[in-house]
């Protein structure tokens, strides 16, 4: 379920439906969504912030990055 969680937010981000500067749902949120644990949410956004493709702002939450 990760993968999945990961493929179709990246999907989001590189067809535009998210844009540079969304922020993404929270955690919780995104656990409904994808039917799975924090544990599998909190994994899923370090990577896609591993990678560049999401940052986040400590309090305020996950946003989509820029890109340079």
């Amino acid at each position: 379920m990760t993968r999945l969680m990961i493929e179709d937010i990246t999907q989001q981000i590189e067809t535009g439906l998210l844009k540079p500067g969304d922020k993404l749902p929270s955690r919780a949120e995104l656990g409904r969504r994808y039917e799975v644990s924090g544990m599998v949410v909190h994994g899923a956004v370090q990577w896609l912030k591993a990678v560049g493709l999401v940052e986040g702002v400590p309090g305020v939450g996950v946003f989509v990055a820029h890109r340079r």
